[in-house]
């Protein structure tokens, strides 16, 4: 099942969007885009770069738990996962989005 790209505002007026799994668990959280333009810029990102392992990040939190952040070509960081208790988990993750993000429909709640 595909997933899909979900827009929404943020109280800070700047624009974000999660990557949703097709059984609508939440993946992928981007940073805050000031314009839509934008935005739509960093979903292109995720499904131009979720193809290349190398991009993705694992990171280990303070308490000890892993996520990824998937990386642009430049370095910039395009989104962060959710926080996983195990490794396998976070590389559960990874893949999710490598397998949800091309094709996505995008779902505009702004």
């Amino acid at each position: 099942m595909a997933g899909k790209f979900v827009i929404t505002t943020g109280k800070n007026g700047e624009e974000y969007f999660v990557l949703k799994a097709g059984n609508g668990e939440v993946i992928l959280q981007s940073e805050g885009y000031k314009s839509h333009a934008a935005c739509k810029n960093g979903i292109e990102s995720v499904c131009t770069n979720c193809t290349d392992e190398k991009c993705f990040e694992v990171k280990t939190a303070k308490d000890g738990r892993e996520y990824f952040v998937l990386k642009a070509k430049n370095g910039q960081v395009i989104g962060r996962s959710q926080m996983y208790k195990t490794s396998s988990g976070c590389k559960n993750g990874m893949d999710s989005v490598c397998r949800s993000a091309p094709g996505a429909k995008v779902q505009d709640d702004r």
